[in-house]
């Protein structure tokens, strides 16, 4: 499903090397997490396979497709869902609204097909009742809820996590999970989890090290180590 390949990124004319000729494949429905210290590259390379930072040198391939050949509002609007550590809710429109927002522009969906679609979610994450409620009046585990179903709501085929745990407590991380996990199974979806939490990266079937933005993966039964 995705195959990176030689992927490098330098910052601040080439002083700063987030990613280090980094190689990698991550099957059809696969779920991985990336662990490592902070400034490791994780991040970096989230965003990457989710187009929101482009790589200094290297490829992408999304089924066998150069990702820079794939139309980018069309990539993020069917393919990848993508959850941020910080939920990055539009404070001036309702849950159930930041939800629909990836639907909006597509016209296969009309405007009930994307109401029913978006509670179905907020009813899957728990926060149906806070439906019409804005950011500011809910938790922050109620937003980050919202935010995951926000993520799945186009049925993406790869869903990109950075930390979505890491701002709620332990029983909304495992509701969270247990979401991601559900939708996985019912779509064959492809998740790639960037966490500092071992219990959400024992969930995963394989663990991806990072450090110094080079990759040292470690896959349930068979280990490997990359320099």
């Amino acid at each position: 499903m995705i195959r990176i390949q030689n992927l490098s990124k330098q910052y601040d004319a080439g002083m700063v090397r987030a990613l280090k000729d980094v190689s990698l494949a991550i099957s059809k429905g696969e779920v991985c997490s990336i662990m490592g210290p902070s400034g490791s590259g994780k991040s970096t390379l989230l965003n990457m396979i989710g187009t929101l930072d482009k790589p200094t040198s290297g490829k992408i391939f999304i089924d066998g497709r150069p990702l820079e050949s794939v139309p980018e509002a069309r990539y993020r609007n069917r393919t990848v869902g993508f959850i941020f550590q910080l939920h990055n809710l539009l404070p001036n429109i309702t849950l159930v609204e930041n939800v629909e927002l990836p639907l909006v522009a597509r016209r296969d969906i009309n405007r009930r097909q994307r109401l029913d679609r978006a509670m179905k979610l907020l009813s899957e994450v728990g926060v149906a009742h806070r439906a019409s409620f804005y950011p500011v009046q809910v938790s922050v585990g109620e937003r980050q809820r919202a935010a995951v179903a926000r993520a799945l709501v186009n049925h993406p085929e790869i869903l990109l996590a950075d930390e979505p745990t890491g701002s709620v407590d332990s029983s909304t991380a495992t509701l969270i999970m247990d979401a991601i996990l559900r939708r996985r199974e019912g779509q064959d979806m492809t998740v790639l989890i960037v966490t500092h939490n071992p219990d959400i990266a024992k969930r995963t079937g394989r663990v991806i090290y990072m450090c110094d933005g080079r990759l040292h993966i470690e896959s349930g039964l068979t280990a490997q180590a990359r320099d």
